[in-house]
This record gives structure tokens, C-alpha cells and sequence, in this order.
């Protein structure tokens, strides 16, 4: 690469933004949607506190990271930067109840929000400091993954986010930090398997999740690596080939990209999310006895029937992949079957009955409308008489976006499992301290609500 080239690279074109940004006032706007992601994500992550994957990242980091003085969310437990970060993103992400972007199609929240609060607490950082981190890490972790040419999993992109959020709180200096971004877009998970592309199998559930948990553990390296003198490959970025060069990093801190997620009510893949809403409102509206339904059809695109959609899902996370089995716990059980997925779930006869009644097809004209839309329509065959919904969309879509009052429902029912009330009010108000401007409420329920691990 030619001096000119090296100088314009993208990785340092990345560095030079968050150098500006970390000096700029936040908007309201952006002030507020970063305190809603906040929210958001806090809730996921106590929802997924007890789940088998970050029960184990939790034991293996103490073998493997001892030592450190940052919670590990909700555990009673601390560690060092990198441990913390790992565990806390492992939770947040374990019950596909994060936020998620359309641009990008993943999850920048899982990523940013954790590493942004233990490097905050680690520098002693203010809140309006923190919550700059937060929108400058969506920002260029959603921008990477927009630009890409290719489909790839969250992990492969969000470790940009990572290294963003850390380096504008560390005051990162631009050179080290444009290695940074080189070292973890360098060092991500290759996530070719879990991938949806038509080389590779169908997205199954496990606990990797995309590698979001592993690629910020990567990022928070990769950061520590390029502030010691480590270097990485600086024209990573540069290669029209994969990547739309074009405003890739010249536009960054005009997009908003925080303001512009998706927030979940059912713990499962954003594909999974239309049917089910198509297929509540299809009960609510008849008034259908689920057992009986003699079939159901889903008119989808082609993402979700690139999942592995099994009607005996293999354990845990895959029913988060499973369309009939999805349908089949939210028909029976109820529409908080899904807020949270609960262990009790798993394997049950009677949902495996009714989801193998369910057929999935591509509509060509619903496929026309992904990525930048996710929708489907359901039938339901009840005898001779045959429900069919409108097309549905998920609930929570950034052209529709959830109130803080949702919000709060919402983690009243998704962590009611492994949280007392006092404890939920707890996280509600100390969240609200944050919208307030003071983030300390916050890192003291992390230290110190222990939740219940089963």
C-alpha cells in the first residue's frame, strides 16, 4: 500500500471520526435513544443471565481471567476488561432479546453497551461521556456492517462498535486506534458455518450467537494490543469488493444509527418475529382453539427460511431458530411464551404436534421487501375454514418505536423468572437515573443485584 493509500485507509478514516466525535455535545435525540438502548439491553441481559451459554462463559473466565474489579452483571462476580465484557455481551445476547439494525442485519447493542459501561466505570468516566460512547459505537459498528457486500454474522462486524465505544473513553490516539480497528476486524470470528448464505447450511441456534460475545472479547484485545504498539493491517476495510467504499466512514455522526434499531418482545430470531405476531393476532381475533388447528401456513422471504426452522429443535438456543416450533409455544402456551424462552420449553410433545402442522413458503413479493423489511402472513386451517392475517410486521421497528413505558413492561415480564420485584423496580429507577444524566445507579445494580441463576 502506497503512502497516499495507507493515509486514506478507512480504518484511519474511522479513528479521525470517533478523535472529533468524542469532543461534540449530544443531541437530545441521540441522548435518548442511547438511554433507550440502555434500557433495552439491561433487560436482555437479565433475561439471559441464567441460559446454559453465558453460565459457562461466567465459569470459564474464571478459570481462564482471573482477576479485576468490574461486575460481572448481576452475578456477584468481577473481572478485568476483557472478562467482563465477554460475560456481560454473553448474557445480553443469549436470548435474542437484544436490539438489532436493518442496515447492518445484527446486533450492535449485545456489543457496544457492555464494553462502553466497563470502560466508562474503568476511567471514572461522566455519564454524558458514556452515552457519547454508546451513539459513536453504534455508529461506526452499524456503518462497517452496512457497507459490507456480503452476508455475515453480527461478530464479524460489531467488533468495530467495540473498539469505538473503548477507544473514545480511553482517548485512544487516532494512529493506535486505527490499528485497533485493523486488529479486531482482522482477529473477528470467522462465522462461514452459522452464516445463511447459499454455500453454507442453515443458521441453527447455539450458544456461539453469531460470535458477538467472542468478537468483543477480540475488540477489547485488539484495542489493549494497538495501545501497547501492536499493529494490524490498516487496508483491512479497503477492497471495493467486499465493501461500499462510498460513505462508508465520511458520513459518520450524521446517521443516527442508535435512533435507528429494532427492539425485540420475543426471545427468538427477528425472522421468527412476524409470524408470531401474524399468528397472535389471527387467535386473538377468532378466537382459535389451538388444538384445532389442522395446519398453518407462513408466506414468508427468504431469510427466515434460511434458518433451520426444525420442528424438534435440538435443545435451548435452536428453538430461537425455529419458525414451527416458535409458533407452536406462543399458540399453546400463550403470547409471553417467548418473553423470556424459559428452559421449559425444551422438547415438549405437544408443541412438536402442532409445529409440524406448520408449512413455511417463499412469497416472491414479501422477498421483495427484505431486507428492508421483514414480514409475513399466516393461515390457519380449522376444519373447512381457512384464517388468513394481513402481512404482519415484527413489533418494535425503528419506524415504530417502542415507548420507555414498553420498555418497562417489558423487563417486568422478560426478567420475571430470575428477578423479585424489588429488584426490577430497582433496575427501573436506576435506569431512569441514567435518562436523568447519572449513570451511577446503573453500575451499582450491576455490582450488586444478585439474580436468580436456577
Amino acid at each position: 500500500m502506497t503512502d497516499k493509500a495507507l493515509a486514506m485507509a478507512v480504518s484511519r478514516q474511522l479513528a479521525d471520526y470517533v478523535a472529533a466525535a468524542r469532543r461534540q455535545l449530544l443531541t437530545d435525540d441521540l441522548r435518548e435513544a442511547a438511554c433507550r438502548s440502555v434500557l433495552d439491553l439491561v433487560i436482555a441481559a437479565a433475561a439471559g443471565i441464567a441460559a446454559p451459554g453465558p453460565q459457562a462463559v461466567r465459569q470459564v473466565a474464571r478459570m481462564t481471567m482471573a482477576g479485576g474489579a468490574l461486575p460481572v452483571w448481576f452475578s456477584g462476580q468481577t473481572a478485568g476488561l476483557a472478562a467482563a465484557v465477554w460475560c456481560n455481551a454473553s448474557a445480553a445476547a443469549a436470548l435474542d432479546l437484544d436490539d438489532g439494525h436493518r442496515l447492518a442485519r445484527g446486533h450492535p447493542g449485545a456489543a457496544v453497551i457492555p464494553a462502553a459501561f466497563a470502560a466508562a466505570q474503568e476511567e471514572g468516566s461522566t455519564t454524558e461521556d458514556l452515552l457519547r460512547a454508546i451513539v459513536i459505537g453504534y455508529e461506526v459498528g452499524v456503518a462497517v456492517g452496512a457497507a459490507r457486500r456480503f452476508y455475515a454474522n453480527t461478530g464479524m462486524w460489531s467488533g468495530y462498535g467495540v473498539v469505538a465505544a473503548l477507544g473514545c473513553l480511553r482517548r485512544t490516539a487516532p494512529e493506535q486506534l486505527a490499528h485497533a480497528f485493523a486488529i479486531a476486524g482482522m482477529s473477528a470470528p470467522n462465522q462461514l458455518h452459522a452464516g445463511a448464505g447459499p454455500a453454507f447450511r442453515a443458521q441453527e441456534g447455539s450458544d456461539v450467537k453469531e460470535g458477538m460475545p467472542w468478537s468483543s472479547l477480540t475488540a477489547v484485545n485488539a484495542l489493549l494490543l494497538a495501545e501497547a504498539g501492536h499493529t494490524g493491517p490498516l487496508g483491512l476495510l479497503d477492497n471495493e469488493e467486499h465493501f461500499r467504499l462510498e460513505g462508508l466512514a465520511v458520513g459518520l455522526g450524521g446517521q443516527g444509527y442508535v435512533a435507528r434499531t429494532y427492539m425485540k418482545f420475543h426471545a427468538c430470531c427477528r425472522h421468527v418475529h412476524a409470524p408470531v405476531e401474524a399468528l397472535l393476532g389471527l387467535l386473538a381475533r377468532h378466537r382459535i382453539d389451538p388444538q384445532a388447528i389442522e395446519g398453518i401456513e407462513v408466506a414468508t422471504y427468504s431469510g427466515a427460511l434460511r434458518l433451520a426452522n426444525r420442528p424438534r429443535p435440538q435443545g435451548f438456543t435452536d428453538i430461537q431458530f425455529s419458525i414451527p416450533y416458535c409458533l407452536g409455544l406462543v399458540a399453546i402456551d400463550g403470547p409471553d411464551a417467548l418473553l423470556p424462552l424459559a428452559e421449559a420449553a425444551i422438547d415438549r410433545s405437544d408443541i412438536v404436534a402442532l409445529a409440524e402442522k406448520v408449512s413455511l413458503r417463499l412469497d416472491p413479493e414479501l422477498d421483495a421487501r427484505f431486507p428492508a423489511e421483514t414480514l409475513s402472513r399466516v393461515a390457519i386451517r380449522v376444519g373447512r375454514r381457512e384464517f388468513v392475517s394481513p402481512v404482519t410486521a415484527p413489533r418494535g421497528e425503528a419506524s415504530a418505536p417502542p415507548s420507555w413505558l414498553d420498555l418497562e413492561d417489558k423487563l417486568r415480564k422478560a426478567s420475571r423468572f430470575v428477578a423479585t420485584p424489588a429488584q426490577q423496580e430497582q433496575l427501573l429507577a436506576a435506569s431512569s437515573r441514567l435518562r436523568a444524566g447519572n449513570h451511577a445507579p446503573l453500575l451499582d445494580a450491576f455490582a450488586t443485584i444478585r439474580l436468580h441463576l436456577g
